[in-house]
């Protein structure tokens, strides 16, 4: 065979090696048995479906958001990641859980696309007698441990002046729903968008009700006002008061314009399809984008260009 030909041969088919290989991308989420674990499922199902499977994306546990920041400093290639913002701002500032790092090892994470916001969850017994935050006065409530929920809900705890009154169990959460209808424990704190896939749960196998918040106690939080409307829930009938917190997609420098912009491109074209997995999806919308204090990559700022997104300057 002559050589002009075989090369012709090993031509044809790079390219066509070259147009079948996916562009892979990891994406470290949640605990499994969470919603946000769910929703990057559902995230990389659809973005694999609609870019015809250009871009594979690799769902990875995670113990939580802390966590994924933190792996952005030493993860090459096309990782990906949620957290909600104010993590990624103590990161830069050296605070808290982030003091003994180098900030600088954070300037090159970017923002992607917002996702259902966190929304803590207070259930109980419909029959406990636990009607409000001050019920939970010798009673037991299991929290988690590690994650943004434990944290929130061991924090109202002591803002609501119930320190030394309620038993926090650091149990996992997977095990709440089964030790609430056994009554082992009298209630349990979820963080988590609405509807949550544990307090579904919860309120399949056993009467539940949600404790909502005051206004007061919400503003000692420091967090957002959410109302879970009634029936969210199987058997809660009331809408509920309680805190919220943004959460957004992120990557590094590291991911490519081209691939960044199909992400970006792919996750908004596919939301009518996530919108009727999870009803929490069409709480997503450009509106969101301000939520954002990091800037954006560049692939997802071409992206909201080119459909005339409204987009704050201070990520541009």
């Amino acid at each position: 065979m002559k050589l002009s030909k075989i090369l012709s041969i090993a031509t044809i088919f790079a390219v066509a090696v070259s147009a079948n290989a996916a562009e892979r991308l990891t994406l470290k989420a949640a605990k499994s048995s969470s919603s946000y674990y769910q929703m990057a499922v559902q995230v990389g199902e659809n973005v694999s479906k609609l870019t015809n499977k250009e871009l594979s994306i690799t769902i990875e546990e995670s113990q939580g958001s802390v966590q994924n920041v933190k792996e952005a400093r030493k993860r090459t290639g096309n990782y990906v990641f949620t957290t909600p913002p104010v993590l990624l701002k103590l990161a830069k500032s050296q605070k808290a859980m982030f003091k003994r790092d180098n900030p600088a090892d954070y300037e090159k994470v970017r923002s992607l696309f917002p996702i259902p916001y966190l929304t803590m969850h207070m259930v109980v017994k419909a029959d406990s007698g636990i009607n409000s935050f001050e019920d939970l006065k010798g009673k037991s409530l299991l929290i988690g441990k590690g994650s943004y929920g434990a944290r929130e809900a061991k924090k109202y705890i002591e803002l609501f002046g119930l320190k030394d009154d309620v038993k926090l169990v650091g149990a996992e959460l997977s095990g709440a729903v089964s030790a609430l209808k056994n009554g082992q424990i009298d209630g349990f704190a979820t963080s988590g968008s609405y509807p949550a896939p544990n307090v579904i749960e919860a309120a399949a196998s056993t009467k539940i009700k949600l404790l909502s918040m005051s206004d007061e106690q919400i503003a000692l939080t420091k967090r957002d006002k959410l109302i879970i409307p009634s029936g969210t829930y199987s058997g809660v009938e009331e809408e509920i008061a309680t805190t919220t917190l943004p959460v957004g997609v992120y990557t590094t420098t590291n991911m490519s314009e081209e691939t960044a912009y199909k992400l970006t491109k792919a996750f908004w074209e596919s939301k009518p399809a996530l919108e009727k997995q999870n009803i929490w999806w069409k709480a997503i919308t450009f509106n969101n984008l301000d939520m954002f204090k990091t800037k954006l990559h560049k692939g997802a700022l071409k992206y909201y260009n080119e459909v005339n997104a409204t987009i704050p300057e201070s990520i541009k």
